[in-house]
């Protein structure tokens, strides 16, 4: 049963913000109709959604009233603004191209009820009134289908937190989703200068939304357990918040957290802006300045182990679970069958002595996600702290050689052997002049490990998020990723794992390319 929202007496401004709420919510395949008497309000909130979508590109929201459909591209998904006023015949809307909108983005239609109940896909029907006793004000009534009661109510919260929190007024631009549940939106806030009436408004620096709904825990795989409590992944907006004040207090950029409802899943954040690593090396900063910054950041942290007994190990099951994601789901993917078993058996043996040497190694740090997507090039700042952290919720006790790996073999920019190998020394002798006691045969084994692990997940990873979760973009990366594991066989250490690897995929399977989609969907493991 559908669960509407009506949020009265809303001024102009109050309106394109509820607007930009939707957009920040809109997916492909949905109908967004608005119905009101001439005046009510339709196209303003119109050209609010779309400007939301298509931002940061300039862009002319026309009125459809005579083409009766405009099209806009935008960085999300394309969205087709649809005027039904004149239509003269519901059939005309396949004329219009209605069913081809919603099958490859989403449809804002204004004047529904012409349609007469012709309107495909997964709608959220919006209507505006005047407000009782204010001509000025407007009734907004959203009244969702489908998949949309559920996030009409996470939209709800969004607005309510933002009020409470003293965010009501700032416009709402999506800015980017990654491979998880989370979203992000930045938060223009206005302000006046001064303090007198009429005072003109200046754009402060933009925050940041991280809106990170609880999630409950997935089918049990293991001992009872799902796989997010195997692996240690944080489930929500708590680890965030203690880590980043953490690192802060260690002297490195975590975000300022300004606002939070810990158990709603929102926080507001300090914008780092957008110089990522992955995206500043196409500037004008060469990519050995930003990852030495990186590497530098990481002696840092070093230097500055977490309390004890607050992290959870990165132990032999967590890795263990990571590792198998390689048989889980990159295997099948080649093959389009299971494993075999005396291959899998002999696999996980291997894994099982590496990880027993690795847990002899110095422990520290391992923020797990240490590359490029989730750090941000801050030259203003003095070093340590001119790397900005955006992605460390799922940080534990591990070897240290794990976020050095994920620097230096990032799974979305390549980085030459040239590179990796002279930033390795350089980490190698920084720490050596801090520690005396530094074993480099030893820390060279375990970056090597450590490399080979990571990479058989994100092998993994990328497969899974193709073909369960209909993500194929990231299977362009996998050459880059067999071309990190080549290094890391190579290795003397890893003999054994590197002649399961030549037995299991040979060359001609390294190159072989994963179809976006599974060839037996049924087989896929949960």
């Amino acid at each position: 049963m559908s669960r509407s929202h009506t949020f009265r007496a809303l001024n102009a401004a109050a309106v394109a913000r509820l607007a930009e709420l939707v957009a920040f919510t809109l997916r492909a395949g949905d109908a967004v109709t608005l119905s009101g008497e001439l005046g009510a309000g339709k196209t303003t909130f119109a050209r609010a959604l779309i400007t939301a979508l298509a931002h940061p590109a300039a862009v002319e929201v026309p009125s459809p009233t005579f083409t009766l459909v405009q099209t806009y591209d935008t960085p999300r998904l394309s969205l087709a603004h649809f005027d039904l006023y004149r239509l003269t015949s519901p059939d005309e809307l396949g004329e219009l191209g209605l069913d081809d909108a919603l099958a490859t983005g989403a449809a804002l239609i204004e004047w529904p009820e012409r349609a007469h109940a012709r309107i495909g896909g997964t709608k959220l029907a919006i209507s505006l009134t005047e407000s009782a006793g204010q001509p000025d004000a407007r009734d907004v009534t959203l009244d969702p289908d489908g998949t949309w009661t559920g996030r009409l109510e996470r939209l709800a919260a969004i607005r309510e937190f933002l009020e409470a929190a003293g965010y009501a007024n700032a416009a709402i631009r999506y800015l980017q989703g990654d491979a998880s549940v989370r979203r992000y939106a930045r938060l223009y806030c206005e302000h006046s200068a001064t303090p007198m009436p009429m005072a003109p408004l200046v754009l402060m620096a933009p925050l940041v939304l991280m809106d990170w709904p609880p999630q409950p825990d997935g089918p049990p795989i293991r001992n009872g357990l799902p796989y997010s409590r195997i692996a240690h992944l944080a489930e929500g907006v708590r680890p965030f918040v203690a880590i980043a004040d953490l690192l802060r207090s260690a002297g490195l950029s975590a975000p300022q957290i300004h606002a939070q409802d810990l158990n709603a899943g929102l926080l507001v954040l300090e914008d780092f802006g957008d110089r990522v690593f992955g995206v500043e090396t196409k500037g004008a900063t060469p990519q050995a300045e930003l990852w030495r910054a990186g590497v530098d950041t990481l002696v840092a942290l070093r230097s500055s182990p977490p309390p004890p007994n607050l992290l959870p190990a990165y132990d032999a099951q967590a890795l263990g679970i990571e590792t198998e994601l390689l048989l889980d789901w990159y295997w099948p993917a080649l093959h389009g069958t299971p494993v075999p078993a005396a291959t899998r058996a002999e696999y996980m043996a291997l894994w099982a002595e590496i990880f027993a040497q690795l847990a002899v190694q110095p422990q520290g740090w391992a923020l797990r996600d240490f590359h490029s997507p989730n750090l941000l090039w801050l030259p203003d700042r003095l070093a340590p702290r001119n790397v900005g952290l955006i992605d460390f919720q799922d940080a534990q006790v591990g070897p240290h050689a794990y976020d050095l790996v994920s620097l230096l073999q990032d799974a979305r920019v390549d980085v030459s052997a040239d590179l990796e190998a002279q930033l390795l020394a350089h980490y190698c002798a920084r720490v050596a002049a801090l520690d005396p006691g530094f074993d480099r045969t030893a820390f060279v084994w375990s970056f090597a490990a450590l490399g080979a692990q990571r990479n058989c997940k994100i092998l993994g990873i990328f497969a899974r998020l193709a073909h369960r979760d209909g993500k194929p973009q990231y299977l362009a990366h996998i050459p880059r990723i067999w071309g990190y594991l080549a290094r890391d066989l190579a290795h003397p250490g890893l003999a054994g794992l590197t002649s399961w690897f030549d037995r299991a995929f040979p060359q001609s399977l390294r190159i072989r390319l994963v179809s976006p989609t599974p060839a037996h969907p049924d087989r896929a493991p949960a």
